[in-house]
């Protein structure tokens, strides 16, 4: 539907890319990853037609239409409704829908045939655009969003930035685009909102691709990985996490292939240097030096995976107990967030807050930070010492210093070789820490922010959305340096990766309360998909008894023993099946790791990703069936 042929991109004087070539087909789900500064966005912004490439063209079919949401949709403004503002994705139902009413209201007059066939002709027409579910289809996508039913009537500059990007989401699925460009879609959506985006895109009809920094979202939503790499685009069947394993293999054959030749040339240089002056071997000097110009040279790899050798350690150990909630209460006139809430923060605690957009998060960590109004008490430890992380940091850093300088600005009593260690964990390394904050982007300043939470020294972090505008490899920087962190720490996110790697206890609110559950995000899901199968088991148990007791013992007894063969039998089937798919994985895989199918390693990689489903969906099938045979 959409090919890229020997595409280049010139960017102030520096290539973005080189001779690339992509076919991009009908039903993929591709996930779009890379380093920042490798021109993700700037891809997109071709593929859309919004920028020009340098040399090479791109061509696509006549029928394909394109959608692209991007951060630019934020400063969109508009008094009319949230509803009326998605609504506009159906233009052509809309005009027939009022040039419908005009023909209704001249039917009041005139009676003829024309009238009456024209009005017909425009109403299959309508019917043709599916106009009469216009205003469901509207709700419904509007509310999976998170919008609350009595919202859709509401301005939409009355909403803040993050509620405007959904509304544009909103209207670019109603839109239904056979080519759907999402750049960094769940950087404004709450967990439930993300969990609903991935189920619709599930079965989107077109093409999708993703830009994110959410590995979750991207091991659940995607069947192939373009990554953006080396001036070039490198395509991996499978999910996020699939494609890290692949990588690491090709990136030990390109670093070796780059060793290789790095050798070489100093060899040839050495030769070049010995030989260049003697008149007899000047010509064969010049002709080598003639051959390193005209080689093409490998690309060192860039290593996304950046580890942290750094422990963030505490001024002081504080208390056992850090913070105490008692009869806490609050409310925002008629809508209550707390009622009479307890709760503790116990050192060592590593806790996640999570859910909804608007159930309180942002305003329970106000309340524990002492800076809301609140009826009730907080009362803090002994030695607690806070440091609060809120995106309204971004905009508190001093503009006019260099990095460097605001950390020093911090007071922690740091020499500047230990800062500099510290931004170079950070990503600022050599002449980057001398950088102006005011020329920073939104995910530098975020990283600066956060740097200057952890040198601090305090026991105890206060973190709202920390991960907002940090990309893959930032985000990995964080999660070792929580990891690392010896204090105590509570955090707002909707990324569940980040959630998974950093958290020991999970908090959400319910019933005005504040529930805990103590342990990993993994298992609290378990908890959460467990009580949620007993609520639904309840009602039904009385009347599955009484038929039950009517039937004849021996009966019922007979007809359990011939199911459990039938059941026992399957499960043996499934096992051999499952045996046998593994014997073709291990095959696989030492066809994978043998470098003589480096040039069959796109299609080995897409067998290896259909054999993993097969396994996943036959151990499901196993799981399903023996739970039937164990119930009986």
């Amino acid at each position: 539907m959409l090919t890229l042929n020997d595409l280049s991109f010139d960017f102030g004087g520096r290539y973005l890319y080189k001779d690339v070539n992509w076919q991009i087909k009908p039903g993929e789900r591709i996930g779009l990853v890379g380093q920042n500064g490798t021109g993700k966005s700037t891809l997109l912004r071709i593929i859309t037609g919004e920028y020009q490439p340098t040399e090479g063209a791109l061509s696509k079919a006549k029928d394909c239409t394109i959608g692209f949401l991007n951060q630019d949709l934020l400063s969109y403004e508009s008094n009319e409704s949230i509803y009326h503002v998605a609504l506009q994705a159906f233009d052509k139902a809309l005009k027939l829908q009022t040039e419908i009413d005009d023909i209704i209201q001249r039917m009041e007059t005139d009676h003829s045939e024309e009238i009456l066939n024209l009005l017909g002709e425009k109403q299959e027409q309508f019917e043709a655009l599916d106009g009469y579910n216009i205003q469901f289809k509207t709700e419904e996508i509007l509310e999976g969003l998170g919008f609350k039913t009595a919202d859709l009537q509401r301005p939409l500059c009355e909403f803040s930035g993050g509620w405007r990007m959904r509304v544009m989401l909103a209207k670019l699925l109603l839109q239904n685009p056979k080519l759907l460009l999402l750049d960094e879609p769940t950087n404004h959506l709450d967990l439930p909102s993300i969990e609903w985006i991935e189920e619709y895109l599930q079965t989107y009809p077109g093409t999708v691709i993703i830009v994110s920094h959410d590995r979750q979202f991207l091991d659940r939503m995607v069947t192939k990985i373009v990554e953006v790499a080396n001036k070039k685009v490198y395509q991996w069947a499978g999910n996020y996490s699939k494609f890290l394993e692949l990588k690491v293999e090709r990136d030990e054959l390109q670093q070796r292939a780059f060793d290789n030749q790095q050798q070489f040339i100093k060899q040839q240089e050495r030769l070049i240097e010995r030989f260049k002056a003697k008149a007899s071997k000047a010509t064969m000097a010049q002709s080598r030096m003639k051959m390193l110009d005209k080689i093409e040279r490998i690309e060192e790899v860039q290593n996304d995976e950046s580890v942290m050798n750094l422990r963030f350690k505490v001024r002081q150990q504080p208390g056992k107990v850090l913070v105490t909630m008692k009869d806490v209460t609050k409310a925002y006139g008629e809508q209550v967030i707390f009622k009479h809430a307890n709760a503790q923060i116990l050192r060592g605690d590593k806790i996640a807050l999570i859910g909804a957009n608007g159930k309180g998060k942002s305003t329970l960590l106000r309340i524990i930070d002492k800076s809301e109004p609140i009826e009730g008490m907080v009362e803090y430890g002994y030695n607690v010492e806070k440091t609060f992380y809120a995106q309204h940091q971004l905009e508190s850093l001093n503009i006019n210093h260099e990095i460097l300088e605001e950390l020093v600005h911090m007071g922690s009593q740091k020499l500047e070789n230990e800062l500099r260690t510290i931004l170079g964990c950070f990503l600022f390394s050599g002449d980057d820490v001398y950088k102006k904050i005011k020329v920073l982007s939104g995910g530098e300043k975020a990283r600066v922010a956060l740097a200057k939470a952890l040198v601090n020294e305090a026991n105890f972090l206060l973190l709202d959305e920390p991960t907002n505008h940090l990309d893959i490899q930032s985000m990995n920087i964080l999660i070792q340096a929580l990891q690392q962190f010896e204090g105590t720490f509570i955090t707002v996110s909707h990324d569940r990766y980040f959630i998974s790697q950093i958290a020991n206890k999970i908090w959400w609110i319910e019933d005005d309360e504040i529930k805990e559950y103590l342990g990993s995000y993994e298992e609290w899901k378990y908890f959460m998909s467990q009580r949620a199968k007993e609520i639904q088991k309840a009602a039904p148990v009385v009347k599955q008894v009484k038929k039950e007791v009517a039937e004849p013992v021996k009966t019922v007894n007979a007809d359990n023993d011939k199911i459990k063969k039938q059941l026992q039998k399957q499960l043996d089937e499934i096992e051999a099946n499952i045996e046998n798919l593994k014997s073709q994985k291990q095959t696989l895989e030492l066809q994978i790791s043998d470098k003589d199918n480096q040039d069959r390693i796109g299609t080995l990689s897409e067998q290896y990703s259909v054999l993993e489903k097969s396994i996943e969906s036959k151990n499901q099938e196993f799981e399903t069936i023996f739970e039937q045979l164990l119930s009986l």
